[in-house]
């Protein structure tokens, strides 16, 4: 073979060209060698090109959700001429005072693996709160290896959010005693802030919890007294930050000591009848106590027990009191807060998280309790960013400097002079409820100005606004994880408001903040603000005014708001996210609106929206409010699903969409149109007949083939317009498909 052409053994017939990026210079060779910076394995045949490692990845975002998160990104613009592209990944730890960085550790875990991955998306989890970390998305080929040139990669630099701890893990047993067990435990391995209690959960082995208590403890250790002699009991333990509750520990056994035959046959009727005495006593000191520690416009609990046979049985009472001044924060289980009875057992409710600021006779008090007062000289305001619902004033973008802490941008509300006092009552009355929430996904309350002028209202600064402006100022511009994340931090939110027993009432996109990171943030807790002046708000049968398109029917026909109206109104904010900001029910009257959805009709699918989103929209819709998913049901499938998202890849489609969705009533009753211009016009897009015509849809016909790419050269140019036709579009389709109206 001449130079430039190869042999790679004598049986072959004839010569070959040296293959891309190699070259040979002698006669008669058998290979040829590789370019500069191209390199081939040793596996690979000499037929084959020489290639290179390939460049880093693009546009990798990432999605926090506490502490995990989901990276993805797209793959390497140039794969060095080889199928075998696969990502590692490099997790460093940063310090948020410097640029020193160092690895994450093994305890940090991927899903599915942290080298060698096909797919180009990862789950990292077990991540530390509150905590700087940068990801590094390294691209790899077989021939990697083999090139000194420095590692192709793009970095991610995110801020994890505050998180409850990790589970106990090692939980002892310290000396035992026939009547008591005493514990002692570990920290969790990952706090992920300041551990403010221990919850410790035990019951009789037999009973299989049915019965429980609870105990509280500030220190790893505590006494569990009271019990039987002889006899097993399971204990959890879990811990508490200003986030939460973590997850229980794992079921730990331990036995009392036992007690002989003959102390037992020597019991008389005297310890019975002390324990008689004990137990009123007990009883009427606690009913004293709490009288005497009520106070007004705060209401005391207090509990009367009847029917307890006391020669029977032993009673133990947990009594969980608020404290004089202050509040739990902490996340309460449904199932704690009932009582529980059996085998002579009682635990008594504890009173729930939230407390209602209007049971305040004095509102000041109220609002000097949950909100921290700031010296207005502290603040600096910088521009006006819009107006404070009500015209109690303006909303403004400033910083905050605190004594001993760096300045911080914050948002501020103030209120106009002039006002009365049932207007501040109102104005610094969310400041009372938001400042009893403590979650990432919740607007967080810096404090208020209430000794000078003006009144203000501090909150962290959300860079991106409200989330129906955001998502109609980037239509179309966000990936499907990115849209799922944000739902996820809401539902995450709304979960923690639901825990807390606080009923939002007015759930909707245009109540949601966003911050520079995509972190949406439930805001707007003044409902008596959003009654009386929401333009979205209208009157009902029974009075007053509520947001119709987001309220549930249950709460619309009756004011029934609990958590499950809440959801709900998720659903509808799910629909705006995945339209982009759409109106519900577009040009719909409120009052169509509630006639429409009590006779079963619900919004249809927003355009390329995942068909397990859709259907969750559904099941928010239920007409049932026990039949609707609870919050937590709703974070855990939104988790599943931005750890799978090929199960987002399945959409609704046209043809098989369920027959019951909401289409807008035309002025002729069904989608029977007798022309172009008499459709455009029931769907309130009459400006645009001429246009289609012009363009050669003069028929009904031709408009139910009409694609996207088509709007736009017909001249739709607006993404809510162009969105709003298809939709009425796919309807039409549907129709045609089942036989339900001519053309």
């Amino acid at each position: 073979c001449r130079p430039g052409f190869f042999k790679a053994s004598p049986q072959s017939e004839a010569c070959s060209k040296c293959p891309p990026h190699s070259y040979t210079l002698e006669e008669a060779s058998t290979s040829c060698h590789c370019e500069e910076s191209y390199y081939r394995k040793d596996n690979d045949p000499p037929t084959m090109a020489c290639t290179r490692p390939p460049s880093a990845p693009r546009n990798a975002i990432s999605n926090v959700n506490e502490t995990s998160v989901f990276l993805e990104w797209i793959p390497p613009a140039d794969t060095g001429g080889r199928k075998d592209v696969s990502y590692n990944i490099v997790c460093k730890k940063c310090r948020s005072d410097s640029s020193l960085c160092e690895e994450c550790g093994s305890h940090v875990r991927y899903l599915p693996q942290v080298a060698a991955l096909k797919n180009t998306s990862v789950m990292v989890v077990d991540l530390l709160a509150h905590t700087n970390y940068t990801f590094e998305i390294e691209a790899v080929n077989g021939v990697s290896a083999l090139s000194p040139t420095p590692r192709q990669f793009v970095s991610v630099n995110v801020t994890t959010n505050q998180a409850a701890p990790s589970p106990i893990s090692v939980v002892k047993k310290g000396k035992p005693a026939k009547n008591s067990i005493s514990l002692s435990w570990h920290e969790p391995d990952r706090p992920n802030g300041i551990i403010l209690e221990y919850e410790i959960k035990y019951f009789e082995k037999e009973d299989q919890e049915t019965s429980y208590t609870i105990i509280k403890s500030k220190d790893t250790e505590v006494i569990a007294d009271g019990l039987k002699p002889a006899s097993a009991y399971i204990f959890q333990i879990r811990a508490r930050t200003a986030a939460g509750y973590g997850g229980f520990s794992r079921r730990f056994e331990f036995e009392t000591s036992p007690i002989s035959v003959a102390a037992s046959n020597d019991q008389s009727q005297v310890p019975i009848i002390a324990v008689s005495v004990t137990v009123g006593v007990i009883l009427l000191a606690v009913v004293v106590g709490f009288l005497l520690s009520g106070r007004r416009g705060s209401p005391s609990p207090i509990y009367i027990i009847t029917g307890l046979d006391i020669p029977n049985n032993t009673y133990y009472f947990d009594l969980i009191s608020r404290r004089r001044c202050g509040y739990s924060k902490a996340k309460q289980d449904p199932e704690e807060e009932k009582m529980h009875f059996h085998n002579g057992h009682i635990k008594l409710p504890g009173v729930r998280t939230y407390i209602d600021p209007h049971t305040y006779e004095d509102p000041n008090q109220a609002v000097h309790e949950f909100a921290k007062e700031i010296d207005a000289s502290c603040i600096t305001i910088e521009r006006v960013i819009g107006a404070e619902k009500g015209e109690f004033g303006e909303v403004c973008s400033g910083r905050l400097k605190l004594h001993g802490k760096r300045e911080f941008p914050v948002a501020i509300k103030t209120l106009k002079a002039g006002y009365t006092e049932k207007q501040r009552r109102d104005f610094l009355g969310e400041a009372s409820i938001m400042g009893q929430f403590d979650h990432p996904n919740i607007i967080h309350l810096e404090g208020v100005v209430t000794k000078s002028k003006p009144v203000m209202i501090v909150t962290e600064y959300m860079e991106n606004g409200s989330l129906d402006t955001f998502l109609k100022k980037n239509d179309g511009q966000f990936t499907m994880i990115q849209l799922v994340g944000m739902l996820r931090g809401i539902a995450s939110g709304m979960r923690h408001l639901s825990d807390m027993g606080y009923v939002h009432r007015d759930l909707a996109a245009r109540n949601i903040l966003v911050n520079s990171n995509l972190v949406c943030k439930v805001s707007d807790f003044g409902l008596s603000r959003v009654l009386e002046d929401d333009p979205e708000a209208a009157y009902t049968t029974r009075g007053g005014k509520i947001p119709i398109r987001w309220t549930a029917p249950e709460a619309i026909a009756f004011r029934k708001f609990t958590s499950a109206s809440d959801v709900w109104s998720y659903g509808i904010v799910m629909w705006e996210v995945m339209s982009y900001g759409e109106r519900p029910y577009w040009e719909m009257t409120n009052q169509d609106v509630i006639k429409a959805v009590e006779e079963g009709y619900r919004l249809p699918s927003p355009m390329d929206c995942p068909a397990a989103l859709y259907q969750l929209m559904l099941d928010c819709w239920q007409k049932d409010r026990n039949s609707r998913p609870k919050f937590e049901e709703i974070v855990s499938m939104l988790d599943k699903l931005i750890r799978n998202p090929s199960s987002l890849k399945t959409l609704v489609n046209a043809s098989n969409r369920v027959s019951n969705l909401l289409v807008e009533h035309s002025t002729v009753g069904t989608n029977h149109y007798r022309s172009v211009g008499e459709w455009l016009e029931a769907i309130k897009m009459g400006r645009y007949t001429e246009t289609f015509m012009e363009s050669g849809y003069t028929s009904m016909e031709a408009v139910t083939q009409i694609t996207i790419e088509d709007l736009r050269l017909v001249g739709v140019t607006l993404a809510g317009h162009q969105k709003k036709i298809m939709n009425s579009i796919q309807e039409i389709r549907v129709q045609l498909v089942n036989g339900t109206v001519p053309v």
